[in-house]
């Protein structure tokens, strides 16, 4: 995902949080989570949203650069953002 599509998804969970955690975990416990909290309260469901989005990026630069990060972020159940992106033991060559 480049710069245009990070901007995208910014928008998009500053309208609502869940659509943006369903794009980049997927449909599993971290987004019924952040369904609960953005119903409880809509800023706890934003907070929630952008701290996945900050662990999937965070991890996917890392990735990139060769780096994995041996431990898993807390709070974060998805796969899909504890790799970044990345498949299970796959580095993205760097460009």
């Amino acid at each position: 995902m480049g710069v245009c599509s990070a901007f995208l998804l910014i928008i998009i969970t500053l309208i609502f949080p869940p659509v943006g955690v369903a794009i980049v975990a997927g449909c599993g416990a971290d987004l019924l989570i952040n369904i609960c909290l953005t119903v409880l309260g809509y800023i706890p469901g934003h907070i929630h949203a952008f701290y996945l989005e900050y662990v999937y990026y965070h991890r996917r630069e890392e990735a990139r650069a060769g780096r994995m990060v041996g431990e898993r972020a807390p709070g974060v159940y998805s796969d899909r953002v504890q790799r970044g992106g990345m498949g299970y033991g796959t580095v993205a060559q760097p460009y």
